[in-house]
């Protein structure tokens, strides 16, 4: 079976559990874990902003981000497929009090004139921009469309949040530093259980007064560890060998869907097509409303990839 539902089932390498198990730890709630610490430091250098801090997931770390920045009953602005409105529980109401505002965006990306026209937007309240988009098919925002519409909500007075999730496939496929992106956004969250191949944890990087906030935020969701050192190693790991090879999960999604941009091959749904895939030995995954994924990560090969191509061939449903 051939499994590419998704690319947090990436299981973590050789290489990698050996870097955990040598990590050095220390109780991270006293902030004493110096592999925390030195993943915190780096990513914080990386996205271009003053601190960082690692959760458990970057589910948590968006709602840390919210609660840190926002006042109850102010607006929450997104893209209406956006995962911190579709996939995270109603958490923007519920942990921060937020109203909300969906529209409907480009490929994932909302105008400076949404954000401009939003009557309810304004101080307390949020923009949340998610690059690469997900539901769009792992779009990657042009920095210039990006910036506007950052520039956008600043005017409004609003804060900026950026999902940054899969930020590194955007960073591998335009050719850009992560930071390009990072450093325009008020806080921005890092996921290293999907392209980047750990086991789990993420990030959320700010300026150090958000940061601190963000501390409460992480103690009162329940994500404050102890001996995390040997979760952050994976990340470091991943940082100095994962990355660059994030290309070749593009360029593999591309031998399914030549329109992808990163490792997101999108294929047109149908009645019981899940099912006959499953039955010809290929799981995908449920992107959007007639659409399904293909997605392409480590531990997927070239064979995987031209066995799942012949299979979409077979039943006449190749993208």
């Amino acid at each position: 079976m051939i499994d590419l539902r998704s690319d947090t089932l990436t299981k973590p390498t050789r290489e990698m559990l050996a870097a955990m198990t040598a990590a050095e730890v220390g109780d991270e709630q006293y902030r004493e874990d110096p592999t925390v610490n030195e993943l915190q430091r780096r990513m914080a250098e990386l996205l271009g902003h003053e601190a960082a801090l690692f959760v458990p997931t970057a589910t948590m770390a968006n709602q840390i981000a919210l609660r840190a920045q926002t006042r109850p009953g102010s607006t929450i602005v997104a893209e209406e497929r956006t995962h911190v409105l579709v996939y995270e529980a109603g958490g923007p109401a519920i942990h921060s009090g937020l109203m909300t505002r969906s529209l409907r965006g480009e490929q994932g990306r909302l105008t400076p004139e949404q954000i401009e026209s939003e009557p309810d937007l304004g101080p307390g309240g949020i923009v949340v921009l998610e690059n690469t988009h997900r539901s769009s098919g792992g779009r990657v925002w042009p920095l210039d469309e990006f910036r506007a519409a950052v520039d956008a909500a600043h005017e409004r007075g609003a804060t900026l949040h950026l999902d940054g999730a899969r930020l590194f496939n955007a960073s591998v496929a335009a050719g850009l530093p992560p930071s390009e992106w990072a450093r325009h956004a008020d806080s921005v969250t890092i996921c290293f259980s999907k392209g980047l191949a750990c086991p789990l944890g993420a990030v959320l990087a700010s300026s150090a007064g958000v940061i601190e906030r963000a501390w409460k935020g992480k103690f009162l969701f329940g994500g404050a560890m102890r001996q995390a050192g040997v979760i952050a190693a994976a990340a470091l790991y991943a940082l100095d060998h994962h990355i660059e090879r994030l290309a070749e999960d593009h360029a593999r999604a591309q031998r399914i869907d030549p329109e992808a941009e990163t490792n997101f091959a999108v294929i047109e749904d149908a009645p019981g097509l899940q099912d006959r895939l499953r039955e010809h030995g290929l799981l995908v995954g449920h992107l959007r409303p007639g659409r399904l994924r293909a997605v392409t990560y480590l531990g997927v090969s070239d064979a995987d990839v031209d066995q799942a191509a012949a299979i979409l061939d077979e039943v006449h449903v190749r993208a």
